[in-house]
């Protein structure tokens, strides 16, 4: 077991900690999950700041830990770059790049980096925790939220996205396991790894799509260059699936989806779903309109929609929503 004054790995037997000699509590059967090299590295890259207390669980390019800070006993998130991807260059510079571009950004909806680092193969970030879990965590449970819920998540996301788009940087990964939630249901908008920036030349080769197919613009599917209305072509699609429980759009592979998001016209969520509210059911039609010039121009332009929206249905949904208008949702 994981020690729980130190974090040090001890086994099942022990009555007290090898490193730190706390007791031991007793534990009924034996622990789950082992440690293994990389924890071992990572205990020993981070030293004396953080206590890992265990794997959370793992993504697409990272394996995540749950943390203490040793001294402030705040917990944190520490991100571990696959190894196998960590030898790839791209993969380094990408993982590098969402500590560079969330830095940047401070805003109350868009998770902070507290730290990174890097020792031999191992790159890690290190992020606050959010007791919330994601919103695709949320929709595995409940499939879809209801109309005030999904506007009011939706605000929020729009005022983090304004925020970063005025500071010249796009997102390009807008999806449901990418918005975080705090105890109190507010929104943390995290994973900058594919964000393009003014201070940042292109990651990829021209023509190489990068993102979720699920939750690429068209412009994005096509492998061209794009902008803020992206990101907002995304939430719209955030918007559909809180409400009805799917994307717009599916396919039996990557492409599928990409050609579906650049030839064809999704149904209106209303349409789908006559409970949807018709007022609702315009905004995510005006995200998801195939050219960015006919889509909200600015997150704030979006935002101030869904607010208007709540505002004229009421609802204990409507202060958060005023809470996001506060925090920045139209710049002065």
């Amino acid at each position: 077991m994981f020690c729980p004054d130190c974090g040090t790995w001890n086994r099942a037997a022990a009555a007290t900690c090898t490193r730190c000699g706390t007791t031991l509590p007793e534990v009924a059967a034996p622990p789950l999950d082992v440690p293994d090299d990389e924890l071992r590295e990572l205990r020993s890259a981070t030293g004396n700041r953080y206590t890992i207390v265990k794997r959370l669980g793992s993504g697409g390019m990272a394996h995540v830990y749950l943390a203490r800070h040793a001294v402030l006993g705040r917990p944190l998130v520490i991100k571990v770059l696959h190894r196998s991807l960590s030898q790839e260059p791209e993969m380094r510079e990408r993982f590098r790049r969402e500590a560079e571009a969330a830095s940047r950004l401070v805003h109350p909806y868009v998770c902070a980096i507290a730290d990174m680092g890097t020792t031999g193969e191992l790159e890690f970030l290190v992020m606050p925790y959010y007791a919330g879990g994601s919103l695709a965590d949320l929709l595995s449970r409940r499939k879809t939220v209801g109309p005030t819920t999904a506007a009011a998540v939706a605000a929020q996301v729009a005022s983090a996205l304004d925020y970063a788009h005025r500071r010249g940087v796009v997102h390009r990964d807008i999806k449901p396991d990418n918005i975080l939630f705090d105890e109190d249901g507010n929104v943390a908008l995290t994973d900058f790894g594919i964000a393009t920036a003014r201070f940042h030349g292109r990651l990829t080769a021209s023509g190489r799509a990068m993102g979720t197919p699920h939750y690429m613009s068209p412009e994005q599917a096509m492998g061209r260059l794009v902008d803020g209305r992206s990101d907002l072509y995304a939430v719209g699609l955030l918007l559909y699936e809180m409400l009805l429980g799917h994307p717009p759009f599916d396919g039996e592979d990557s492409y599928a989806v990409g050609y579906k998001h650049v030839h064809e016209a999704p149904v209106a969520p209303d349409q789908v779903d006559s409970r949807v509210p018709a007022a609702l059911s315009a905004i995510v039609m005006k995200c998801l309109a195939k050219q960015p010039a006919e889509r909200y121009d600015r997150g704030f332009e979006l935002g101030d929609a869904l607010v208007q929206f709540l505002a004229s249905v009421g609802g204990a949904d409507f202060r958060t929503a005023r809470t996001a208008r506060a925090s920045g949702l139209t710049p002065f």
